[in-house]
């Protein structure tokens, strides 16, 4: 590490449970993000000033006015813009070292699976069932370890499916896929601006507590937030034994 990065991430190399070797793990390490809006901009933005060496970023969407009342990696300027290369843009301009591989495409599982073989650390900042459920396959058979984030509302959820460990739940234990899900998205029912920082700067948290095997981190949980009474509770989750996913008989 060099005389400028020991200054850019002086302030993490300070902190014990880091140093330089954490902050070395994270500058070798790929975090593959899906999605560039709400969840996604903190996430990235703090991965990004954080030091992790590659960030992916997946996303097959513009930007739109409607997004800037709460996906801060965007500007009013990036407006038509695909919001991968408006959020690479942004993160450049914090910490240009970083390499920021921006893919314009709404990724099927096949390509899911290929993108989460190659990344350390995978983050879901998506905004529909059938990836969240498609994401939670491929790293459970990959082992890879997934932040799973959801906003809409004033209400919010963190996860971690750390498929690292035999022990660890995961997302279709929580929602079964053959559960009715209802519309969630913000389009149709509004969100409240800040949750979606505050849900992402956690999924950004976590993501770089699992880089830097920091054991401390939210699998086996879901921690909930609800911004309008700023009410955080956190429970334990456990493995579905009929679970189609993790189940092994």
């Amino acid at each position: 590490m060099n005389d400028d990065q020991l200054l850019r991430y002086s302030r993490h190399i300070l902190l014990q449970e880091i140093g330089i070797e954490g902050q070395q793990k994270l500058s070798d390490a790929h975090a593959l993000v899906i999605g560039a809006g709400g969840l996604g901009s903190p996430v990235a933005l703090f991965l990004a000033a954080s030091g992790v060496g590659t960030i992916t970023l997946c996303d097959n969407d513009t930007v739109d006015l409607t997004n800037l009342q709460r996906q801060i990696a965007h500007r009013t300027s990036s407006i038509g813009k695909t919001k991968v290369a408006s959020a690479k843009a942004a993160l450049s301009e914090i910490n240009p070292e970083v390499n920021v591989l921006a893919l314009t495409e709404r990724a099927n599982e096949m390509r899911l699976t290929e993108l989460v073989a190659k990344a350390d650390v995978v983050l879901d900042c998506s905004d529909n069932f059938p990836t969240r459920y498609a994401l939670n396959r491929a790293c459970h058979a990959l082992k890879k370890p997934l932040v799973s984030g959801a906003a809409t509302r004033f209400d919010g959820q963190v996860s971690v499916f750390d498929f690292r460990r035999e022990d660890t739940p995961c997302y279709e234990c929580l929602y079964p896929e053959q559960m009715e899900s209802e519309e969630t998205r913000c389009a149709v029912l509004g969100i409240f601006a800040p949750l979606v920082g505050i849900v992402g700067s956690m999924q950004a948290a976590e993501a770089l507590k699992l880089l830097m095997d920091i054991d401390t981190t939210l699998c086996g949980k879901l921690l909930t937030v609800n911004a309008l009474n700023m009410e955080v509770r956190t429970m334990r989750l456990s493995k579905d034994a009929d679970c189609a996913v993790c189940h092994h008989g």
